[in-house]
This record gives C-alpha cells, structure tokens and sequence, in this order.
C-alpha cells in the first residue's frame, strides 16, 4: 500500500517503512510522531482511492527521526573586470521521518 500526501507545497509518494525528508517546522518538544493529513491519493489495494483535492478520513502517521542538513548549496556572484566575487553558502535543514502507517 502507498499514498501520496501534500506537505509544503511538495508531493510525495510513500509506502509504509519509506525514509523521507520534509521541510522543518516548529514542533512541541515532546513530540515524536507526525500525521500528515492531506492525502491526495491512496493505491496498492484493488482500486485507487483518489481526492477531490483530499482522500476524506485519509492519514498517514510517521516517526520523527532527526533534523537533518541537505547538500550545500554554493551561490558565486561574479562581474568581469569590476573586481567584484561575493561567494556564499546554505544548506537547507529538513526533518527525517519513517513512514508508519497508512489509514485510508
């Protein structure tokens, strides 16, 4: 079984036991489980479950894992001849998660 779930603008397909990453947010401190309730598509079974935008009564529960840092970025701005070079860096920090369960 998998689903399709909407979280900040970005679709993911997970499965149940999937590893992904999602945008950092605030959560309380004694947190440690994350329910993303707008499910866009639910399969795997004999037929897809599709929304209307959402799978009404949808959800998919996941595991906090840790904070994570992406790949560094490198941003270079460069003019010719001006003796202009700015050079800087980000990494992006987003939430690891394990898929737990799927209810749909």
């Amino acid at each position: 079984m998998y689903a399709v779930i909407e979280d900040s603008g970005c679709q993911f397909k997970v499965g149940k036991g999937d590893t992904i990453r999602v945008d950092l947010r605030d959560l309380p401190d004694d947190a440690d489980t994350i329910e993303f309730d707008k499910v866009l598509m639910i399969g795997g079974g004999d037929a897809p479950k599709i929304g209307q935008p959402y799978v009404e009564g949808a959800k998919v529960t996941a595991d906090l894992i840790d904070e994570v840092n992406g790949q560094k970025v490198t941003i270079i701005k460069f003019r010719r001849r001006k003796n202009y070079r700015r050079k800087a860096g980000h990494k992006q920090p987003y939430l690891q998660i394990k898929v737990t369960d799927i209810v749909g």
